[in-house]
């Protein structure tokens, strides 16, 4: 699938589709979609192109390879030619479809928030892990809660916890709120707008403080991947010269929040180990442990006062 010289009946073009009488099947959607989405550099260009189809159709992904001669209409390929259009200008397949899957739960997102990573998973796993060992009603601070995908995780795997979230974007704060509602958990999370931990009272303790901080040195944020440097907020992306500025807020300010026997959570980028270790060590932290992601790169942080 060509966006030009194409005299296929299913078209990629700008203006009005054409057709021959014969109509489009769903392989023939999937295959065209999936040639035009490699054309355009895009991973996995096969399975954006199932996903977007399954979404026009509103039917399982897996449920097309028994449809693949099932014919679309032409309202359906329309709809299918201009998901593929804006996946082939880079745009977030999660922004397209609305929302994500993170640890079960379905989160919406937009350009307000990052698009939840699978790493991240393990951080809110690690979380309510934690959080289950503590006698009576845990306490638990998201530390700039975006999608408020980590909250929504950690007060339905730790049901005796109570999770305060908070977020100096009001955008943000909206759509986290949203997602709290539709999974349930709005009784179970505070949602706090304010910079970091001037939201909170001096009287404010937890048990566990989580987050996924901003850690992208600033020149480096024009070399990432257009899905992440043109559609995610530069303000979630942005750690400072070094990427390393909200660690070091963290570090120095995070232990009057903490209780004795509470844990902070971080997750961090690549090569970044060493500098957080040595970071909070000179505020006399103790760094507990740095966990690996699925390929085996540091990527959770955990230290203790």
């Amino acid at each position: 699938m060509s966006l030009r010289g194409c005299n296929h009946h299913f078209k990629l073009c700008r203006g009005a589709a054409r057709f021959t009488l014969r109509p489009v099947t769903v392989l023939e959607g999937i295959q065209k979609s999936a040639d035009f989405l490699a054309k355009k550099g895009v991973e996995s260009p096969r399975l954006q192109a199932e996903l977007l189809l399954a979404h026009v159709l509103n039917s399982p992904r897996m449920k097309l390879y028994l449809d693949f001669e099932r014919a679309l209409s032409a309202e359906q390929v329309a709809s299918l030619r201009e998901l593929v259009q804006r996946r082939g200008r880079r745009e977030p397949l999660q922004h397209i479809l609305g929302s994500t899957s993170f640890c079960g739960f379905a989160i919406a997102v937009n350009s307000h928030v990052l698009v939840p990573r699978p790493e991240t998973e393990l951080l809110a796993e690690r979380g309510w892990e934690f959080l289950a060992g503590i006698p009576g009603q845990a306490r638990a601070l998201d530390f700039g809660t975006g999608s408020g995908c980590l909250a929504i995780a950690l007060a339905a795997k730790a049901p005796q916890a109570r999770i305060t979230a908070i977020d100096i974007s009001a955008e943000a704060l909206e759509l986290a709120r949203k997602n709290a509602g539709a999974n349930r958990m709005t009784e179970r999370i505070t949602f706090l707008s304010g910079d970091g931990f001037s939201a909170l009272t001096e009287t404010s303790s937890f048990h566990l403080i989580i987050g996924n901080p901003p850690y992208v040195p600033t020149g480096e944020i024009e070399t990432l991947e257009p899905e992440v440097r043109d559609y995610d907020p530069r303000a979630a992306l942005d750690g400072g010269r070094d990427g390393l500025e909200f660690y070091r807020r963290l570090a120095a300010d995070a232990r009057r929040f903490l209780s004795a026997d509470g844990r902070i959570m971080l997750e961090f980028g690549d090569g970044q180990a060493n500098s957080i270790r040595q970071i909070f060590e000179e505020q006399n932290w103790i760094v507990e442990a740095v966990q690996e992601d699925y390929s085996r790169r540091p990527r959770i942080f955990v230290a203790r006062l």
